[in-house]
């Protein structure tokens, strides 16, 4: 992905969260706790089953189904929205480090495999 798009994407993330977050009262309508334990449990899934996985496959892409759905409780991101938090995952420090305790490979796993759905899929 060349960097005009990238920027574009994590513009998108950016408007997309702040215009729902402002719609939503800081996101009050999500059960943030839930959702935590469905990010753990999906992560620990998924990390079992990422060696010798493609991000593309219909196996992993039923996880980033699941990954797509429950962010999708917050608001529902578009294709450049979804990718930008792909972006996010691997660009923010905390981010990185919290998706990597699942797997030291996560990240760039997660982040190949949510393009490729993104572009299939939304």
């Amino acid at each position: 992905m060349d960097e005009q798009y990238a920027d574009l994407c994590r513009r998108s993330l950016a408007e997309e969260q702040e215009r729902s977050l402002s719609a939503t009262g800081g996101w009050a309508h999500v059960d943030k706790d839930q959702v935590h334990k469905d990010w753990h449990d999906l992560y620990s899934e998924l990390a079992s089953r990422l060696e010798g996985a493609q991000p593309a496959d219909d196996r992993i892409q039923s996880f980033i189904e699941r990954h797509f759905a429950i962010a999708s409780r917050f608001y529902v991101p578009t294709r450049n929205a979804y990718i930008g938090m792909a972006l996010l995952y691997s660009e923010d420090s905390a981010m990185k480090e919290f998706h990597n305790s699942y797997h030291p490979e996560m990240v760039d796993f997660l982040g190949d495999a949510m393009y490729a759905y993104a572009q299939k899929r939304i």
